[in-house]
């Protein structure tokens, strides 16, 4: 065996900027180590003017920046002590034989802080064990005790191959012996076996039946003895037992330095908690021994069953490893079980115990083969984190656990302890392997209080004259007197200078009255300030996660903005460039700019300058009915309220306006007039400026007009009328021509005509009779 490794490991978080531990308003030495374990304090006289005193909280290299030499500057660091460290087994030459080192340890450690540590943990090879045998002897066990009346000696020969120093013990128990649990006719309780005809004992509790011994004999002469009994419910009094096995160590015979197993043997559940007010038993369980003069439990029929809390609490506090050996049906239930109970194994028992032997060596085994840590005692505020440095040269993060250890092996774990805030006083606690009795004891101190607070200088000279103490670099004022140095007296009249109004909070609580005026405290978001502390520079409006949108400056809660913002938190432009159209208008004159962006007002326009509207038209013709009923109206404020107000139009003969805003507009009306006029948007809508009306062409002559269209359809008629006899005339004389053109060519004489025949008339005699025809021709 090798002398125990012992190393420790701080890790100190500093600020990465110095300052960090003077915005937090430390008054006292105390008050700035709590704020962190980066803080330090500097007792120096003078080092910080009159109302300055949180400066001298800050971090070492701050302080030392500021002036503040090492000797001044109190800043405690992690202490660790070692009280007891004998070194691991026999090898380490010491009568008492301790299996962990160290064995004692002192911490002090400071709010924040981590202290890492390692302690060695060796698997003994000659341990002695204590197994209690603690068995069911309800009816349905009556097999199982044929089949153990020689494990006694069985086991103590396996026992043997492992150790040297080997010790048997045995119980039994039944069932509370109360109502619904049993009958209770006077013949059932002599005999509660009679309903089958069988002789058995009657039900009783928990029995104390052989104290641990190492006379293999005396167990198998108490098995050989033993009856069953009966009850009527399947859940049994297991836990009252288990409870009376743990605390009665002084009666079961438990060593102190042995490893302690309790064997519990059964094929049926257990009663638990408030089982037992269903036979009128209400008082819980006080966890203490209550053996009688005979070895049974006395109380059975008085206290409840034990909680499974209560079971942990007495089984860790005993460092009992607890081995359920119970039936495969109700394996289940006391898997549930050992999950809450450190250390506790489960075993599937055959109906008739044979496999009682293997169970146990089984169990014995796996227990030796596994080396788990437990923490004992108060733990709150404190944060534990393990890893296991096995002995395979396996490093498990996390874990407080190693595996197949053999006898003679060493494992070690490393414990990471971070302390959340002050403790009230001294914190004990210890880590102990699950199932050893020897443990490490460790007493853990906050350091939260600075030393120089232990001598401080009364009535020092420091302290205006001896009005105070100083403590740390300084002044605690005696009653009567506030200040930095003590140098105002507390009266009312001071106090109320410091307050807003009757009954307010003096400097609104973010200050402190010295001499009736206010000193306000600095606060890490910036500065605060005023009569009353009323202000600060830091509570503003934000936009986008800056104060003030970054375009302007915080003064008593309100945004001071910059030249080219508005807005309450100067979020909002006023420059309308970003709203400018391709045309030079605002927003396409179809809307306004608020804070850099369009907010279209004409219905139907969007886009990003209003550009968009299919329902609308150009900008300048919106407004044009307005514009010419202004310019012919005789009364424009009343003929053209309905036609401008429509349009949220106002017109104005102003001539005083920014151009750069104004849309120039050019029309022509229906009167062919030249149209012109500025159009500018406001909030309020649009705004008409120098509406004008010019180029109108001069009205027509009508009786001119007239005459001319008469003279114009006269002169048209007569010409077409010359031109219609002339071309009359032309086509005349062009037929007469060929006319004559065909007369000269003619080859007949013209006074005899070739195809001239004479006519022949046919006459008809209706008075003639004869049957000839008479013919006659005339010529």
């Amino acid at each position: 065996m090798g002398i125990v490794s012992l190393y420790i490991v701080l890790h100190f978080w500093l600020g990465t900027v110095g300052g960090t531990c003077s915005q937090f308003n430390s008054v006292s030495c105390d008050e700035c180590l709590q704020l962190g374990p980066q803080c330090a304090w500097c007792t120096l006289q003078n080092f910080t003017d009159s109302f300055s005193i949180d400066e001298r909280c800050d971090t070492p290299e701050a302080l030392l920046q500021k002036g503040c030499s090492g000797e001044f500057v109190q800043f405690p660091v992690t202490k660790v002590k070692i009280l007891k460290d004998q070194g691991l087994g026999k090898s380490a030459g010491h009568t008492n034989v301790s299996y962990i080192a160290p064995q004692k340890m002192r911490l002090q450690l400071r709010p924040g802080n981590q202290l890492t540590f390692q302690i060695q943990v060796q698997q003994p090879e000659d341990h002695p064990v204590d197994i209690y045998y603690l068995m069911d002897l309800s009816a349905s066990m009556f097999d199982d005790l044929k089949m153990i009346k020689d494990l006694g000696s069985t086991l103590s020969k396996e026992m043997a191959k492992l150790t040297s120093k080997f010790r048997l013990g045995f119980g039994s128990f039944v069932e509370k012996p109360v109502l619904p649990f049993i009958k209770i006719t006077p013949e059932e309780l002599a005999n509660p076996c009679r309903s089958v005809d069988f002789e058995c004992l009657p039900t009783f509790g928990y029995r104390h039946l052989l104290s641990l011994t190492s006379s293999t004999d005396k167990f198998n002469e108490i098995i050989s003895k033993q009856q069953v009994s009966a009850n009527i419910d399947v859940p049994e009094c297991g836990f009252d037992a288990i409870m009376q096995a743990a605390v009665c160590g002084d009666r079961i015979g438990w060593r102190n330095d042995s490893m302690k197993l309790l064997v519990f043997v059964s094929d049926a559940d257990s009663h638990f908690g408030m089982d037992s007010k269903m036979s009128g038993i209400v008082v819980p369980n006080d966890g203490e021994c209550h053996l009688d003069d005979n070895n049974e439990y006395s109380m059975t029929a008085h206290l409840e069953y034990p909680t499974l809390g209560q079971l942990v609490d007495k089984l860790v506090e005993n460092n009992i490893l607890l081995i359920f050996a119970v039936t495969d049906g109700q394996r289940q239930n006391y898997e549930n079980y050992a999950s809450l109970i450190p250390g506790a194994t489960v075993g599937v028992l055959a109906s008739d115990s044979r496999n009682i032997l293997e169970l146990i060596m089984n169990s014995y085994k796996e227990l030796r083969s596994e080396i788990d840590l437990e923490v004992l005692g108060n733990t709150e505020d404190l944060q534990l984190s393990f890893t296991a440095l096995c002995q395979d040269g396996a490093i498990i993060t996390g874990h407080k656990t190693c595996s197949n250890v053999k006898a003679g092996d060493v494992v070690s774990f490393n414990v990471t302890i971070e302390l959340k805030g002050c403790l009230a006083g001294p914190r004990k606690f210890s880590l102990r392997p699950v199932g050893f009795q020897d443990a490490l004891e460790i007493e853990l101190e906050s350091q939260c209080v600075c030393d120089c607070h232990q001598t401080p200088e009364a009535n020092s000279t420091f302290c205006s004259g001896g009005r105070g103490a100083l403590e740390c670099g300084a002044c605690v004022c005696n009653p009567g007197f506030v200040g930095p140095k003590c140098e105002c007296t507390e009266d009312q009249e001071q106090i109320s200078d410091c307050r807003a109004h009757e009954g307010a909070e003096m400097c609104g609580g973010l200050g402190e009255c010295f001499c009736g005026q206010c000193v306000c405290h600095p606060s890490s978001f910036g500065r605060v300030y005023g009569p009353y502390c009323e202000c600060d520079n830091f509570s503003c409006l934000r936009f986008r996660g800056e104060l003030c949108g970054g375009h302007g400056e915080c003064d008593c809660g309100e945004c001071v903005c910059q030249s080219g913002w508005m807005g309450e938190s100067c979020n909002c432009s006023t420059s309308n460039s970003s709203c400018m159209s391709l045309d030079g208008s605002i927003c396409s004159g179809r809307g306004k700019c608020v804070c850099g962006k369009c907010e279209c007002t004409v219905p139907g326009a969007s886009g990003e300058r209003c550009q968009r509207c299919p329902t609308c038209g150009d900008i300048c013709s919106l407004p044009r009915s307005c514009v010419e009923c202004h310019l012919k109206a005789k009364d424009p404020l009343d003929e053209c309220a309905v036609k401008c107000n429509s349009i949220h139009a106002t017109v104005s003969n102003s001539t005083d306006f920014e151009e750069s805003r104004a849309a120039s507009c050019t029309l022509q009306n229906k009167d062919y007039c030249i149209l012109s006029f500025s159009l500018v948007d406001s909030d309020h809508g649009s705004i008409i400026y120098n509406p004008k009306l010019y180029d109108c062409p001069e009205p027509p002559n009508a009786l001119l007009i007239a005459l001319a269209v008469c003279m114009s359809v006269l002169i048209i008629g007569i010409t077409l009328i010359v031109i219609s006899k002339f071309l009359i005339s032309v086509h005349d004389r062009k037929e007469v021509a060929k006319f004559e053109a065909e007369k000269a060519k003619a080859k007949w004489q013209s006074d005899t005509n070739p195809l001239f025949r004479s006519s022949t008339s046919t006459f008809k005699n209706v008075t003639y009779k004869s049957a000839g025809q008479q013919k006659s021709d005339i010529s």
